[in-house]
This record gives structure tokens, C-alpha cells and sequence, in this order.
């Protein structure tokens, strides 16, 4: 919106809490930031950075790490999905939601766009922000979460029961920015749907076909209760062609704009974005380690006697 300043991140931090082909990593984040821009984002009218290059994120995901408590994080329910008990899986996997808290609270974020499966990390942003401004002095803003009635979590096409993810093994689970019209209409074709050939919502009863119903819904704006008066009595196959068409249609002009973006238009507004990203970040920072405790470097340190 006019007037409201937005802060869009890839988060490759993030990313390496699972193994990572480094050159693919780099790849991967500029196709990211292409996507982001493809999709209609301005990095004109909105700050679009890389996490890592704002070192400001690791800092504050530290101290924030000081103040969080082992209990919290044990009852993160994304952790156990992942985890699944495994004494391999590493630190980071286990502290990246205080990862995901610094980045957030380094722009005093108001508001926070996520899907309802992250509502449970933005509470323990919350509670962390809340904590620290306690324990030692104001400085965070507590963020609200921006949560869509429709399509808040998407499920796995294969998995109905089970988020959609991108780092799931199945590949016939997801519909990714890039897939093609023929890939597209595959993956939709052989989602997991029910034996009673019935397009009604019912998460509970009937999870598959309600899945695709608020893929629907949200790549075509039409409501739920629209498309199952729309389709009542129609079979499963005609619908699933119908829904691949409709996601083929949305994707196609994401995908054209994707093609037209350059890597240097990509890269020089990461480096852009960095650069504004850290300026608040870095104020943030500094008061931050300032509540702390902390010595500032020995120029500062002058400067503030003189």
C-alpha cells in the first residue's frame, strides 16, 4: 500500500538448516528474487534483499537466542515434523524459528503475511520481542499476523493431510512457479482425491478435493461455495482439467515476466535493497546490543566521552 514501507527477504540462512549444492544455492537465490519480482513485486516501492547480506539478521538471531527458552522451542511443531527425533538433523533447523524472530523484529514489522502453519513461529516472535523489551528496555514492536481465509495452508497434492512443501521427496506433490502447462496438468491429474467423486469442501472428510478447491479458488478469485455450485455434479476428472487450465493461465504471464527479468536487473536490486535493508537493520542493531550491554567499538566509545 502507499505510505507503507515493505520489506521482502530471501532467506537463505534459512535455507541451509537442510543440505545444499552451494552453486545451486546461489542459482536458486536469484531465481528467487526473480520470481518475487515476477510476481509483481517492486523493488522500486519495496525492499527486496538476501538475507545474508544484511549481517545484522545473524547478530540479532544470536542474542535473541539469549533470551528465548529451550521449552518454547521444544514445542515447535515444525521442528517435530522435520526432525522427526533424529539426533542427526542439526542446530539450525532446531533455532531458525529465533532466526525467523531477528528477521522480523529488525524492522519493527506491524504486520506479517504467513501461512498457518508459520502462525505458531510469529507467536514466539511475540513472546521473545515481549520478553526482551522486559527484561531489558522498549525497543521491539510486536508484530500481528496477516493470515488469508482462503488457502492459509496448502496441502501437499499427494498427502492431503500434510503441508505442500518444496523440499518434500515426491515431486508429483507440488505445483511450482515454473512447472509447464503439461507438467502442471499431470501433477493435478494424479492428486489424491476421494472414492466418492463429490466436489463438496470438507477438510475433514474430504481433504484432497478440498485442497484443490482452495487452489482454486485462489488462482481463479472465485469463492469456495462458488466453484461447488459451479461443478456440482460434475466428475472429478473434468474439474482437476479445469483447475490445471485455471493454474496454467496464472502461472503463464508470472512465467513471461520471469523470462523477461535480467540476472544484473536481478542482482542490482538485491544489491540495492541490501543497502536500504540495512540501514533499519542496523539501527535496530545498535540499540539492541546497546540494552545488552555491550562495548561499542573504541571510536564510538571516544566520540561519546568527547
Amino acid at each position: 500500500e502507499e505510505g507503507e514501507e515493505a520489506f521482502y527477504c530471501v532467506v537463505d540462512l534459512h535455507a541451509v538448516t537442510v543440505p545444499q549444492n552451494p552453486e545451486e544455492l546461489r542459482e536458486k537465490t536469484v531465481e528467487v528474487a526473480a520470481l518475487y519480482m515476477a510476481c509483481g513485486l517492486n523493488p522500486k516501492k519495496s525492499t527486496l534483499f538476501v538475507q545474508s547480506h544484511v549481517p545484522a539478521h545473524a547478530e540479532l538471531g544470536w542474542l535473541l537466542q539469549c533470551v528465548a527458552r529451550i521449552g518454547e522451542l521444544n514445542r515447535m511443531t515444525q521442528y517435530k515434523e522435520k526432525g522427526e527425533g533424529k539426533d542427526t538433523v542439526n542446530v539450525g533447523l532446531y533455532t531458525y524459528p529465533v532466526l525467523m524472530a531477528a528477521d522480523i523484529l529488525l524492522y519493527q514489522a506491524t504486520h506479517v503475511p504467513v501461512g498457518e502453519d508459520q502462525k505458531q513461529h510469529l507467536e514466539l516472535t511475540r513472546d521473545i520481542a515481549e520478553r526482551f523489551n522486559k527484561q531489558f528496555g522498549e525497543l521491539f514492536t510486536l508484530p500481528v499476523p496477516m493470515i488469508g481465509e482462503v488457502g492459509a495452508r496448502i496441502m501437499a497434492l499427494d498427502e492431503p493431510q500434510k503441508k505442500m512443501s518444496k523440499s518434500a521427496k515426491n515431486e508429483m506433490s507440488r505445483i511450482l512457479l515454473l512447472d509447464s502447462p503439461e507438467m502442471i496438468l499431470k501433477k493435478i491429474k494424479r492428486a489424491v482425491t476421494d472414492t466418492e467423486n463429490e466436489i463438496r469442501y470438507d477438510p475433514e472428510k474430504k481433504p484432497g478435493i478440498s485442497n484443490l478447491l482452495s487452489i482454486y479458488s485462489l488462482f481463479s478469485g472465485e469463492s469456495i461455495e462458488a466453484l461447488e455450485r459451479k461443478y456440482a455434479g460434475v466428475q472429478y476428472g473434468p474439474f482437476k482439467n479445469d483447475l490445471a487450465e485455471v493454474i496454467t493461465g496464472s502461472l503463464s504471464e508470472i512465467q513471461r515476466r520471469y523470462r523477461e527479468v535480467s540476472r544484473e536487473e536481478v542482482v542490482a536490486s538485491l544489491n540495492e535493497g541490501a543497502e536500504k535493508a540495512s540501514e533499519v537493520a542496523e539501527q535496530t542493531l545498535r540499540k539492541a546490543r546497546e540494552l545488552f550491554g555491550f562495548l561499542p567499538k573504541t571510536n564510538q566509545l571516544l566520540s561519546e566521552k568527547m
